[in-house]
């Protein structure tokens, strides 16, 4: 599925684009809120990221234009601005939810899953790593048949880690895609979820699936 982010900051952008191809999604992106219009409606896309500040026609301005001709795309505002005004304004233009930066990437991701969800059925999507089954769609995963209760964030961090197959995540990485690229704490949280991981899924196992890297990050086992 595609995504169009419309979004001036290049830094906010940047860091949208890894985060969304993590999760498995096709990322476009508009610096302004007149390419944006024109992305939106000329491609199909699964859903739209828009920052309410923009260059040209703003956020709004823009959500209402698409609405007004016609397309149907699931929206999600974003914006530093924060207030219910501001929010309302937001859904009377159109668009589907808010959210108000700086935020976690683990509530974008779930705010876009929701929307998705809304907008019509989806097939789940398993994803097979070893015997551990991943159910992204309804977040949730088995070994060998057994189900593994995981808390979301657990569960987050196991999918970007699946989503990058064969493939060492660094502790920025992850901070990156699981806390939010605000997060102030410590970034030996990332060594401590890890263990949680290890601790529902590999332990008593006689075939790890959680693999360090030594010098480079975490991977699972192909």
């Amino acid at each position: 599925m595609r995504i169009l982010v419309v979004e001036d900051d290049s830094t906010v952008a940047a860091a949208l684009h890894r985060g969304l191809q993590a999760e498995g999604f096709d990322v476009d992106v508009a610096e302004d809120g007149d390419t944006g219009y024109w992305m939106a409606t000329e491609t199909d896309y699964g859903a739209l990221l828009l920052d309410v500040m923009l260059p040209g026609r703003n956020g709004f301005k823009l959500c209402a234009d698409l609405r007004h001709d016609g397309v149907e795309t699931p929206i999600l505002m974003l914006t530093a601005k924060s207030g219910e005004f501001d929010e309302a304004e937001g859904l009377d233009a159109g668009a589907d939810d808010y959210l108000t930066k700086p935020f976690s990437f683990v509530v974008l991701a779930a705010r876009i899953r929701a929307m998705l969800r809304r907008s019509g059925p989806r097939q789940s999507v398993v994803q097979m790593v070893g015997d551990l089954a991943i159910d992204f769609d309804h977040r949730s995963c088995t070994r060998a048949g057994e189900d593994v209760a995981l808390t979301n964030r657990e569960f987050t961090l196991l999918e970007v880690l699946a989503r990058q197959p064969g493939v060492a995540c660094s502790k920025s990485f992850l901070l990156e895609q699981v806390w939010g690229p605000d997060f102030e704490g410590s970034r030996n949280i990332v060594e401590v979820y890890i263990g949680y991981l290890r601790k529902k899924i590999d332990n008593g196992r006689d075939e790890p699936l959680i693999v360090t890297v030594h010098g480079h990050g975490y991977r699972l086992a192909r």
